[in-house]
């Protein structure tokens, strides 16, 4: 299997399923004498973790870092991380390990290996995003030399009890403002900065859309109204950011701006139809233990997949002049 590795410099790998012994990731190209602990990724890691107010899995999440670090530093070498799984309940799926349940990774899976962990998804599980936060916790420190900052949030908010009474889920959106990112990140014509980020936002399992700046909404526009003028006070500043920080694929030194759309989550306790493994249809209700609206836990994730790319670009940015 491949597609499990992100990055050209700041590399990263994930690893594990949802419910194997323990979820991971190694981190490599990451410059030594950055100070990091346990501390700092788990900060990021109790954000993303489950909650059980709803009936999901009950997860604490602890990080290990097995290799890369001394002294509380950074040494240049691979970064090695897992979390260990001590909360799996396999046999809420033993009803469905036929049956590939609707809007889920099941079916294509199956028909792409032949063969699928049917237990959470196995590893397009959602529980997979804890690797890229791991990681994301230790671009972040990167990224804070350089003055940058990530911050991400729900923009919608949902009435989690009243879907969980009724069975079914919510979706949302994720607004995400990076700060303090320098002219000229970026790497046309086929590694633009926007596309690399859009890569990484829909690399996300539930995510099904992207836009920077007036996105869709600059189709509507006329170009007067959609270019970026000067800001009339001068000093290099722009009047607007229609572009949302963006132009030409490299950082124009604004601040970058994306809003990202996420689909309800797909395992509903309300009565669904299925096909099974022989093309039959089912009727299903599945039970477990699932979250209502996954997106409050994916805003950790949309900030560590930008902060991925953006410790690459900043590594990369090093060969670009004298």
């Amino acid at each position: 299997m491949s597609g499990n590795s992100f990055g050209k410099i700041f590399r990263v790998t994930t690893f594990g399923e949802s419910h194997g012994p323990a979820m991971g990731c190694i981190i490599d190209g990451c410059p030594s004498g950055i100070e990091l602990s346990v501390t700092d990724i788990e900060k990021d890691l109790i954000r993303r973790r489950p909650s059980k107010e709803y009936g999901s899995r009950d997860e604490k999440d602890i990080p290990e870092i097995l290799s890369g670090i001394y002294e509380g530093k950074t040494l240049g070498s691979p970064i090695a991380i897992i979390v260990r799984n001590t909360n799996q309940n396999s046999s809420d799926y033993n009803e469905l390990k036929d049956i590939y349940r609707p809007g889920h990774a099941d079916y294509t899976w199956d028909k792409k290996y032949g063969f699928r962990d049917h237990r959470g998804g196995g590893r397009s599980s959602g529980r997979e995003t804890l690797c890229r936060v791991a990681a994301g916790a230790v671009a972040k420190k990167l990224l804070v030399l350089y003055g940058i900052t990530i911050n991400a949030k729900q923009e919608n908010k949902v009435d989690l009890e009243e879907l969980s009474n009724t069975g079914d889920s919510a979706g949302g959106i994720i607004s995400c403002s990076i700060t303090g990112v320098p002219t000229g990140l970026g790497e046309p014509v086929f590694d633009k900065l926007d596309a690399r980020l859009s890569s990484a936002i829909l690399s996300i399992g539930a995510c099904k859309g992207i836009e920077f700046g007036a996105g869709f909404s600059a189709a509507e526009k006329t170009g007067s109204l959609n270019n970026d003028g000067p800001d009339l006070s001068g000093g290099g500043k722009f009047a607007s950011n229609n572009n949302g920080g963006v132009l030409g694929g490299i950082s124009s030194g604004q601040d970058i701006i994306f809003r990202a759309a996420f689909k309800p989550t797909p395992s509903i306790k309300k009565p669904q139809k299925a096909y099974d493994k022989d093309g039959n249809i089912k009727e299903i209700s599945i039970n477990g233990r699932h979250d209502v609206c996954i997106v409050p836990r994916a805003v950790p994730v949309v900030e560590a997949m930008a902060a991925l790319v953006l410790a690459d670009f900043i590594l990369l940015s090093r060969s670009s002049k004298i």
